[in-house]
């Protein structure tokens, strides 16, 4: 195998600060790191317990939102209530052939796809 792991997607902000907000107070996740960079900040979450990290970058002004990042959860429907909290817009959960999930936009545009791990 050449390539062995995924280890940061990065996902483009205008805000890292409102971003780190959202990724942390919203989703749950824990930071990993937070560190001068010379275009910002290199700042990086993730959900607790996984190694695949978010790289929340706001240098690449031009760089379109990504689009149908698939993340796991175990419960949809907590999901969903705290988004519901957090006036995030998301559509689900629904149960499909493949299994149930759950769409939400971040704050900058960038999809999610939440499938029930």
């Amino acid at each position: 195998m050449v390539i062995s792991s995924i280890l940061t997607v990065t996902v483009p902000v205008a805000d890292q600060e409102r971003a780190l907000g959202f990724y942390t107070g919203v989703l749950g996740f824990e930071v990993r790191t937070d560190n001068p960079f010379p275009m910002g900040r290199w700042l990086t979450v993730a959900p607790k317990g996984t190694d695949t990290t978010l790289l929340l970058a706001s240098w690449f002004p031009g760089m379109a939102p990504i689009g149908g990042l698939v993340v796991g959860a175990p419960d949809l429907d907590a999901l969903a209530g705290r988004l519901r909290e957090n006036d995030v817009p998301f559509e689900g959960p629904s149960d499909e052939a493949w299994g149930r999930q759950l769409l939400f936009h971040d704050p900058f545009g960038n999809g999610f796809v939440v499938s029930q791990t």
